[in-house]
């Protein structure tokens, strides 16, 4: 055999205990109720809990806590899973962009003590074409008449 098939072939073992490795790690989608229960039984794993932020009558998000001027680095908020449970999740970095138009949140962590955890927020924001028609911003608007 030659010197650059024997490269070849360690190359491509490297490659595949990459991806073995990367896929053990990969988290999962859960509820709060289980993920409370994985951390009561000493599962700390990184896991995915899909919700949507708690909102009152009106329509105003609640339990939301953010104060930039005092800690610019926690964002407390509350989020309803798919069971309908309620929980408080805590966010170590700066409250995301347009996190108060989201639709449904995902929050990547793990279920500490009463609240969880929250490593990574992904966001889905409402559709900028709703009924055929495009939202456009006021400095879009603008630009248009030009």
């Amino acid at each position: 055999m030659k010197l650059s098939h024997i490269f070849g072939i360690i190359v491509i073992a490297i490659a595949i205990a990459i991806i073995v490795s990367t896929a053990g790690d990969a988290s999962s989608y859960v509820t709060f109720t289980q993920a409370a229960q994985m951390a009561k039984d000493g599962n700390d794993d990184m896991i995915h809990v899909v919700g949507k932020l708690k909102k009152d009558a009106a329509g105003q998000i609640e339990g939301l806590f953010y104060q930039p001027e005092m800690d610019p680095n926690h964002f407390e908020f509350t989020l309803v899973d798919n069971d309908n449970r309620v929980q408080k999740v805590v966010y170590n970095a700066p409250k995301p962009q347009d996190f108060d138009r989201s639709e449904q949140v995902v929050v990547i962590g793990s279920m500490q003590d009463d609240h969880f955890q929250c490593n990574k927020i992904l966001l889905k924001c409402p559709s900028k074409y709703q009924d055929g028609k495009l939202e456009t911003t006021e400095h879009e608007a603008k630009t248009a008449k030009l």
